[in-house]
């Protein structure tokens, strides 16, 4: 060994010794990522301790093992701890026993600080972990990603503790059935960003009984598993007392439904036409969704941002054809007209196979993006945007970003127009049968373009992309012909 290497260690300890306090607790602040942070809280004592403190959050997992012992040393150690990430994506047993109950009630004893949870495939937590967790008084935003051996008992309980929780998610908790939860939490008020998908016996009509909770609610996702859809009895009282109270969702900013049954003047549909302040909407397969409903939202909601709508094709549920009970280009007029603050706006069809003929058509895509600033434009199986269409988009001085998805009708003619887009300098494309590296040649060379994808189109080259932005990413999978 070389024997300066000693006394090289201890200059640079003291080097960091005569550093202020301050200065190193900047840089320290400003390491993102955890394996720099762990790398450097072994340079020297000084720095150990400070990472120590200053260590807020921490996502751990499959590597713990045995998970108890570990979660207690890591608690120990980070005295800090707001926000906590347990993941066991991908376990399997030869990785180690899974964390427990006990490892709830080791947060909640070491960790006083504790605010945010987040939980995912933790198979073995069932609602006594929960019980132990409603000791942390602190705690505002919890997570649950398939939790199985959880039921609503176990969410009322830490509900009832947690009289601070402003953030719940539950995706995939197959038993949470008894929504007390939901009630007690709307009484207590708290609630602003509430998301529920995929729970199967948790339906539209169980929403109500968040009562005076919605007031205060800011965010809303829910989404139904449409392949266990039935699972949950279709409470038709529960739905009709939607047209009875009142339900105050004023403050509403952010609202997703996906795969919902919305019945005219009830359930989900007094939500729609009761947002006033709603910034973006995102519906998806959602059945029984009028025109009606978003042209009230679109009235009341003038400050709307962003609008996602994914529709049915006239093929995926033919019984929608020619039924007043599906969206139409009237919808996307009366945004138009109403939202003059509308920035981001999505439009697909479920189905690429058959073009859509009844829903919306280019008619009321190009008035959309004619009177709003639409900056970001995204169309997937958007069967009637062809090359008129593009040239159309030549006068559309906002734009800055565009996505189609499987546009079948737009061609190299139409795709060489993008170079005389005003602002546009985000562009993708997926699945499109229609273009080749024709297309691209105007952009060739004009740096005009920030970034450019292309994504399994066939006629397109990897030769064909090089120079035509300043970043290209490029993919070719033509596994989805076949």
């Amino acid at each position: 060994m070389d024997p300066s290497l000693p006394s090289l260690a201890t200059d640079t300890r003291d080097r960091m010794d005569n550093i202020p306090e301050h200065i190193v607790w900047e840089i320290l602040s400003r390491m993102k990522k955890t394996s720099d942070r762990n790398a450097v809280s072994l340079v020297c004592k000084r720095l150990y301790y400070m990472d120590n403190a200053q260590r807020h959050c921490i996502k751990v997992g499959c590597g713990m093992d045995p998970a108890d012992e570990a979660l207690t040393c890591l608690c120990v150690r980070f005295q800090n701890l707001s926000k906590v990430e347990i993941t066991y994506s991908g376990w399997m047993s030869k990785l180690g026993k899974q964390l427990d109950d006990k490892g709830l009630l080791i947060l909640a004893n070491y960790c006083p600080l504790l605010t945010d949870l987040s939980l995912n495939y933790c198979t073995f937590i069932t609602d006594v972990g929960l019980r132990y967790l409603a000791s942390s008084s602190k705690l505002s935003s919890l997570r649950l990603n398939f939790t199985p051996r959880i039921t609503g008992c176990g969410i009322l309980s830490l509900a009832v503790g947690c009289k601070n929780l402003s953030r719940l998610h539950l995706i995939r908790c197959l038993n949470v059935s008894s929504v007390e939860w939901l009630e007690y939490l709307g009484k207590l008020g708290t609630l602003e960003d509430l998301s529920i998908k995929n729970c199967r016996s948790i339906g539209e009509g169980d929403l109500i009984k968040l009562g005076l909770g919605w007031q205060k609610l800011r965010r809303l996702q829910f989404e139904v598993d449409a392949n266990y859809r039935y699972m949950k009895v279709y409470d038709r009282l529960s739905v009709d007392r939607w047209q009875k109270q009142h339900v105050p969702c004023e403050n509403m900013l952010e609202l997703s439904l996906v795969n919902c049954i919305i019945s005219p003047g009830r359930g989900l549909a007094c939500v729609l036409r009761k947002c006033k302040n709603l910034q973006k909407i995102h519906l998806d397969m959602c059945v029984g969704v009028r025109d009606f409903d978003i042209i009230c939202l679109s009235q009341r909601s003038s400050d709307l941002q962003s609008v996602s709508f994914r529709v049915p094709s006239d093929f995926s549920l033919p019984s929608l054809v020619n039924n007043p009970l599906r969206l139409t280009d009237e919808s996307l007029k009366s945004l138009a007209q109403n939202c003059s603050k509308l920035e981001s706006v999505r439009i697909s069809f479920s189905d690429g196979e058959f073009p859509s003929s009844s829903s919306f058509t280019l008619s009321g895509i190009l008035c959309l993006i004619q009177k709003c600033p639409v900056r970001q434009l995204a169309l997937d199986h958007v069967y009637s945007f062809n090359d008129v269409a593009l040239e159309a988009l030549c006068a559309a001085e906002y734009l800055e970003t565009l996505e189609l998805v499987r546009c079948q009708e737009i061609s190299d003619e139409g795709l060489q127009l993008v170079s005389q887009f005003p602002r546009l300098c985000i562009l993708r494309l997926s699945k499109c049968l229609g273009i080749s590296d024709d297309g691209l040649k105007p952009l060739v060379g004009s740096l005009k373009l920030d970034f450019l994808a292309i994504e399994d189109c066939p006629q397109i080259s990897e030769r064909g992309v090089q120079g035509a932005a300043k970043s290209v990413s490029f993919r070719q999978d033509l596994s989805w012909m076949y």
